[in-house]
């Protein structure tokens, strides 16, 4: 196996953890949201805190770095079109996603008083959440839209 190819697998798999991550954060923070559960949240949100920490977090770094090595040895220019896309949405990405780390902790801890003092969860538990999934859409979109771009490079 060459070089490029192996630089080429971590960046895919890359890829995959950030969709794959995201896609079971969002799915499980949505389940347990509807629970309207203050004890199942604040354990789901804890545990999607530390998938996002591990995994996600992992990715997002490994990405620019294997995305670099792969335009350096595959003589890629920066000023491909496709790629000026893709970095300009993994910067949306970013924007997006780095607030939603910080409203999954809030979440969490919110929900977390709740159970310990058997209240209902606060507005602003719900307002976090309307907020998280607002800003999830065009940051898990733009990733599905780079997937999409290192792939087929159609501009």
């Amino acid at each position: 196996m060459t070089v490029y190819f192996a630089v080429k697998y971590l960046h895919v798999l890359g890829a995959i953890v950030i969709l794959g991550t995201g896609s079971g954060i969002a799915f499980f923070m949505l389940i347990a949201h509807r629970s309207r559960d203050a004890a199942f949240i604040a354990h789901t949100a804890a545990v999607v805190v530390i998938a996002d920490m591990i995994f996600t977090l992992s990715a997002v770094i490994v990405q620019p770095i294997s995305g670099g090595l792969l335009m350096m040895l595959s003589a890629t220019s920066l000023a491909e079109s496709w790629l000026m896309v893709s970095l300009a949405l993994y910067a949306v990405a970013g924007a997006f996603w780095i607030p939603v780390v910080f409203m999954q902790i809030e979440m969490r801890d919110l929900a977390r008083l709740a159970a310990e003092k058997a209240h209902p969860l606060p507005p602003r538990y719900f307002a976090l959440f309307r907020r998280w999934l607002a800003f999830g859409v065009p940051g898990f979109g733009s990733v599905m839209i780079i997937l999409w771009l290192m792939i087929a490079k159609p501009i």
